[in-house]
């Protein structure tokens, strides 16, 4: 273009406007906005019917949140649940290893128990434990009556019944683990142990963490069926109480936020186990 050409093109139209003079129009997102102040005023209808519905009787429940026999439930329900859980986890990473081995037996073993213990429903399973001695009247001797309590039915019930999943979600997570990584390991002389304490399982961890996070929430929740059995844990103690009373939702509402308090306390372990073992990932910065 001739000098005279640009001479005859206006000053405005040479010079790009700065970009602080451009006006910059955000965009409407009337649907969002609408749809959240919908659910905002559910939200609120439904808090207001909660607290001013005479039906619950939150003095009650206040009366009985901190009771002896409640506490005494919620203690065996955490003990409860941490034993099956550390029970559970410990047949399942053998489990995973059957899954994982070279030698066809055991890969069918371990197959064979994930897919029995799967497909049986957990309250059946606690039912055939409990009445086991329909089959075995005697154990070694011992009456299986006297041998097996709630209680024990319960951590044998569950525990089998967590050590299936359990071995699915060390599996996954040993499976996560590039193999690249596993033959570079042994290729610089590491030892079988130290590859895996120090190649294998804090990489696994990332994958193995959330999953048992919510199996540990959902063990937690899941050992009030043992309520069936009659083991004293926290829903039992709640039924025992108004059974005698007849104030049957208050009573079911301090199970309620038992439940809640204890599962958003595990919410929140979880968080920071996942955090701690993904650093040096995208997803921890």
């Amino acid at each position: 273009m001739s000098s005279d050409t640009l001479a005859q093109v206006p000053a405005a139209a040479q010079a790009p406007e700065p970009a602080d003079a451009l006006r910059i129009v955000p965009q409407r997102r009337l649907g969002q906005w609408t749809a959240a102040v919908a659910v905002l005023v559910l939200l609120g209808l439904a808090v207001t019917s909660v607290l001013r519905n005479e039906a619950f009787r939150w003095t009650v429940v206040a009366d009985y949140f901190t009771s002896d026999s409640v506490l005494r439930g919620l203690w065996l329900t955490l003990w409860l649940t941490a034993v099956v859980m550390v029970l559970g986890f410990a047949l399942g990473t053998l489990l995973a290893a059957f899954r994982l081995s070279a030698n066809p037996v055991l890969r069918a073993v371990g197959w064979g128990y994930v897919w029995l213990f799967r497909s049986i429903p957990v309250l059946v399973q606690l039912l055939l434990w409990f009445n086991i001695g329909a089959l075995y009247p005697q154990v070694l001797g011992v009456k299986t009556v006297d041998l097996l309590s709630p209680v024990a039915v319960a951590i044998i019930g569950l525990t089998l019944h967590e050590a299936a999943y359990a071995a699915e979600v060390v599996r996954g997570g040993i499976l996560s683990v590039d193999h690249g990584q596993i033959q570079a390991a042994r290729a610089l002389g590491l030892s079988r142990w130290r590859r895996w304490r120090r190649i294998v399982l804090p990489q696994a961890m990332r994958s193995i963490v959330p999953p048992a996070g919510n199996m540990l929430i959902g063990t937690l929740k899941g050992t009030s069926i043992v309520s069936v059995i009659a083991v004293n844990d926290l829903l039992f103690s709640a039924q025992l109480i108004y059974h005698r009373t007849y104030q049957v939702i208050p009573l079911l509402m301090v199970a309620t936020l038992w439940y809640t308090l204890v599962t958003s306390v595990l919410g929140v372990g979880q968080y920071c186990l996942e955090k701690h073992y993904a650093r040096g990932t995208e997803s921890a910065r």
